[in-house]
C-alpha cells in the first residue's frame, strides 16, 4: 500500500544554521523534498550535507532556521522522533543485529503480539513477504543476517522503513560500496519508493548515478544552500562548478614522470582460494593500477603485498631485497606504505586527534627517551597537514568529526611522514568529493614525479585510465591482462575484467 502523504512539500528546511562551538557546519542549509520524487543531494566533502541529515534524522537539533514537515513546524530531539514522524535513513554501512533473521531485525522493538500476548512471528513474516514482493527483492526472512551483502542489509533497512509507513527515505551514499548488479537493484528499489508516493533523497558524489536516477538536484558548498534544478536542465560542469566555485579543468592531472628502476618486485604470489600467480612490477616514477571487478582479488593482493595477510607461495622484494612474509613492520622499513580501502576502520584511530594520527606510524622516530608529547606530534604533523591541505582548525581536533575527504587526506599524510619509497593505495578517491578528487590525483602525480612508485587499487575506469602509466587487470584472483596507457581503453580494460582469456599489451 503506498503511503499516505498531504499534497505539497513532504519536507522543508530554510536557512538552518548549525554551529559545534567555533565551527560553524551550516550557515544556511536549505532543501525541499516533494512526494513522488528523487532528489539528489550533492557538494564537496563538509559542505553541510551530513549535518542537514542528521537534523532531518533526530541526531542534531538546528541552532535557527525553519523545519518542516508536511507543512507541520517540526524540531526533533531524537532519532526516535524522527522516526515515528516517517523520516527513515538509509546509511552507506546499515547497522543490524547480526544473530537475529531478517524479519526479526525489521519488526526490532516492536514485534507485533497476538492474542495471548506472544510475539506473532507469522504476521511478522508475511509482512516481509509482502513488502520484499513490492520491491521485487528475493531475499530469505528467515536467514540470519551475518554474512549478508551491503547491499542486502541496505534492503533490509529500505524493508523497515516501508514497515514503518514512512513518508521520506534518505539514502546516504547507498552505493560506495555495492556492485554495477547491486546498484541496478537499488536503483529500481528507489523508484518503486518514489512511483508509491513517497519522497525519496539521494546523496551520492557519483554524478553518473544522480543523472541516471534523481528528478531534481540541490548543491550545497561550504555549510549553505547553493542551487536547486531539475535534472534535465543542467550538466556535470554546472554542478562542479556550482560544488566548488571554479572549473576543474583537469580531474586527473597527470603529469609526466621519469620511470626508472624497479622498487617493487612481486612475483608469483599465491593464496589458495584468493589469488594465483601473481607477478608484477613496480618502478620508481611510475603509477601502476590495479583494476578489476569488485571481488577480483585486488585488495587481498595489496594486503598481501604489504604483510598483512599470509600468501603459500611466491615472494616481495624491495630494492632487490626480500621482504619478509607477514610483517608489515618490515614491509615499512623496506619502504612500503598501505593505505587501506576501509579509512575509518583500517586507517584512522577514529577519535583520536588528528595529529596523533599523522604521527602514529613514526611515533618510535619521534620520541625522546621513550617519551613522545603532543607538540612533539604536531610539528611533526604540521608539515604534512599544510602539504595536503588537511581541512580542520586544529590538530588536536578529533578525526571522527572531519569529513570524508578529508579523513583520506590524514590517512594519506600517516603514511607519507614514513617517506615511503613505494605506496599502495587502495581506493584512494571513494566516497570524496570531485575537487578532493582532483587535490588527491594532483598528489599522486607529484609523489610519482619525486620517484616514488604508485600502486593504485581503482574500481573507477575513469580513474584507472585518467592517471596509470600501466593497467593490471584481475579476474578472479589472476592477472588476465597488463595494458599499457597509451593501449589503455575502457573497452579491453573491461574486457579482461570479465573474460579469462589473457591479453598481452
Amino acid at each position: 500500500m503506498a503511503a499516505e502523504v498531504p499534497p505539497g512539500a513532504a519536507l522543508e528546511l530554510h536557512r538552518v544554521v548549525k554551529s559545534f562551538g567555533p565551527v560553524i557546519a551550516l550557515r544556511s542549509g536549505s532543501l525541499t523534498l516533494h512526494p513522488h520524487s528523487i532528489h539528489a543531494l550533492i557538494g564537496e566533502n563538509g559542505a553541510g550535507k551530513s549535518t542537514l541529515v542528521k537534523i532531518m534524522a533526530g541526531l542534531y537539533r538546528r541552532d535557527s532556521g525553519d523545519f518542516r514537515l508536511h507543512g507541520e513546524p517540526v524540531d526533533f530531539t531524537s532519532t526516535a522522533q524522527s522516526k515515528a514522524a516517517g523520516i527513515a535513513v538509509i546509511y552507506q554501512e546499515p547497522t543490524l543485529f547480526p544473530d537475529l533473521s531478517v524479519t526479526e531485525n525489521i519488526f526490532m522493538g516492536r514485534q507485533p503480539v497476538n492474542r495471548f500476548g506472544r510475539i506473532d512471528r507469522r504476521a511478522m513474516r508475511t509482512e516481509v513477504e509482502q513488502i520484499f514482493r513490492r520491491l521485487g527483492v528475493t531475499l530469505d526472512p528467515d536467514r540470519i543476517t551475518d554474512g549478508l551483502s551491503i547491499a542486502d542489509q541496505q534492503i533490509l533497512e529500505i524493508a523497515k522503513a516501508i514497515s514503518l509507513d514512512a513518508s521520506v527515505l534518505i539514502m546516504d551514499e547507498p552505493t560506495a560500496a555495492l556492485s554495477g548488479v547491486e546498484v541496478e537493484r537499488l536503483f529500481a528499489v528507489a523508484r518503486s519508493l518514489r512511483d508509491e508516493g513517497r519522497a525519496v533523497l539521494f546523496i551520492s558524489h557519483r554524478f553518473d548515478e544522480v543523472f541516471a536516477l534523481c528528478d531534481t538536484v540541490t548543491v550545497m558548498r561550504d555549510g549553505a544552500y547553493v542551487a536547486t534544478t531539475p535534472i534535465v536542465e543542467t550538466t556535470v560542469d554546472e554542478l562542479v562548478r556550482q560544488m566548488v566555485g571554479r572549473d576543474i579543468t583537469e580531474l586527473f592531472p597527470k603529469q609526466d614522470a621519469v620511470v626508472g628502476d624497479p622498487l617493487l618486485e612481486v612475483e608469483g604470489l599465491t593464496s589458495p582460494g584468493i589469488f594465483h600467480d601473481i607477478s608484477f612490477t613496480v618502478r620508481s616514477g611510475e603509477i601502476v593500477a590495479l583494476a578489476g571487478l569488485v571481488g577480483a582479488g585486488r585488495s587481498e593482493v595489496a594486503r598481501a603485498v604489504f604483510g598483512v595477510d599470509a600468501y603459500r607461495e611466491g615472494r616481495v622484494r624491495m630494492l632487490g631485497k626480500t621482504v619478509p612474509h607477514r610483517n608489515p613492520t618490515e614491509a615499512m622499513r623496506a619502504g612500503l606504505a598501505l593505505v587501506p580501502e576501509d579509512r575509518r576502520r583500517q586507517g584512522l584511530v577514529i577519535d583520536s586527534a588528528v595529529g596523533g594520527n599523522i604521527t602514529l606510524a613514526i611515533r618510535r622516530r619521534l620520541a625522546k627517551w621513550g617519551l613522545i608529547t603532543t607538540g612533539m606530534e604536531n610539528r611533526a604533523a604540521r608539515e604534512w597537514a599544510s602539504r595536503l591541505e588537511v581541512k580542520t582548525h586544529a590538530l588536536d581536533t578529533v578525526a571522527a568529526t572531519l569529513s570524508g575527504g578529508n579523513q583520506q587526506k590524514v590517512v594519506l599524510a600517516k603514511w607519507l611522514a614514513t617517506d615511503p619509497k613505494v605506496l599502495i593505495i587502495d581506493e584512494p578517491t571513494r566516497g570524496i568529493d570531485v575537487g578532493t578528487k582532483s587535490e588527491v590525483h594532483r598528489l599522486l602525480s607529484q609523489l610519482a614525479g619525486e620517484g616514488r612508485g604508485i600502486l593504485m587499487i581503482s574500481s573507477e575506469l575513469p580513474e584507472v585510465l585518467g592517471m596509470a602509466d600501466r593497467v593490471l587487470v584481475m579476474r578472479e584472483g589472476r592477472i588476465t591482462a597488463e595494458i599499457d596507457r597509451i593501449d589503455a581503453t575502457s573497452e579491453n580494460v573491461m574486457f579482461a575484467a570479465t573474460h579469462s582469456s589473457e591479453l598481452n599489451s
